[in-house]
């Protein structure tokens, strides 16, 4: 219950900024030992996560891009409407397709501690390239090029440590919008993603035996997820962290991949003491066996010899 809840409470804050919800994740599970935990309940608890996550997410956001939409379609026409549709399609085909296609594949091999850091450098190099140019486009400009760029960034946030957040704020600075129409189009685009992610996973999880205790962890880690994102939305929204510059978030990606690998050769090196310790009991065990036996072969020995001499 209380690694549900701490994992639930850090998911808000890292899903709002462009820091990788998923290596943080990864991180305080291994701290809380939660990594060898039933792989199928881990599935259900990340949906359960990612279900608190996007409800949070369309109750602060929904209106604000509704508005936005609106606007726009109304200073446009039907035409407008129809191209912002299809940017909405072509953002989340590639990460759909992408993650039913490989999300099992990346889940087994890309999740450890140097994948998780080599994905948070790349995404922190990535931000600090893009937010350096000048974009001065507004969301009403937004077309299906860059409907389908913010979709290719979204499939390549499938790599944990990556960032869906900062991938898509990569690519609209890329594409020359400015920072407060890059952080709307990210939650315009995040929305169905996320969506489309709880409802792929939840089909799959579909028919999984789940017991008291894991439901109510299940129940747990969602509501802190939901009153986290909340929280971290509507502080995000004061503060008006749109605005701000990528720079910051990239060190503490920077920082956050040096503090991974230290952990990973923290846990590298005390492996071969452990294997040693582990081996010592079978040790003792073989020599006890083997004087055992030496005593055996002794014991006969004397008893042919004795045989002999009568």
């Amino acid at each position: 219950m209380r690694s549900a809840i701490l994992l639930g409470l850090l998911q808000g804050p890292t899903e709002m900024a462009p820091v990788s919800s998923s290596a943080h994740t990864a991180l305080l599970e291994r701290a809380l030992g939660q990594r060898s935990r039933d792989p199928a309940f881990a599935k259900s608890f990340e949906v359960a996560l990612h279900g608190g996550t996007v409800a949070a997410i369309a109750l602060q956001m929904g209106a604000p891009l509704r508005r936005s939409i609106g606007r726009a379609c109304a200073q446009a026409g039907q035409r407008a409407a129809s191209k912002r549709l299809l940017l909405l399609l072509l953002s989340a085909l590639p990460p759909a397709i992408a993650g039913y296609l490989f999300e099992r594949p990346i889940e087994r091999r890309l999740g450890g501690a140097r994948p998780i850091a080599a994905g948070l450098t790349l995404g922190a190099l990535a931000m600090v390239l893009a937010d350096r140019r000048e974009g001065q486009r507004g969301v009403e400009q937004a077309g299906p090029a860059d409907g389908f760029a913010l979709g290719l960034a979204q499939a390549i946030a499938l790599m944990p440590g990556v960032s869906r957040r900062g991938a898509t704020l990569s690519a609209a600075r890329m594409r020359g919008f400015a920072r407060q129409d890059a952080d709307e189009l990210s939650w315009l685009a995040a929305i169905p993603v996320i969506l489309g992610a709880c409802a792929l996973k939840g089909a799959r999880l579909h028919g999984a035996e789940v017991s008291q205790e894991e439901r109510i962890a299940l129940a747990a880690g969602a509501s802190a997820s939901f009153v986290s994102t909340l929280a971290s939305a509507r502080l995000a929204a004061r503060l008006k962290l749109g605005r701000a510059p990528l720079a910051p978030f990239s060190l503490y990606r920077l920082l956050l991949a040096l503090w991974t690998l230290a952990l990973a050769r923290d846990h590298q090196a005390r492996k071969p003491s452990q294997s040693i310790l582990e081996d010592r009991p079978s040790q003792k065990r073989e020599s006890r066996h083997g004087s055992a036996s030496r005593s055996r072969g002794s014991k006969l020995r004397l008893e042919d010899v004795s045989a002999r001499t009568r």
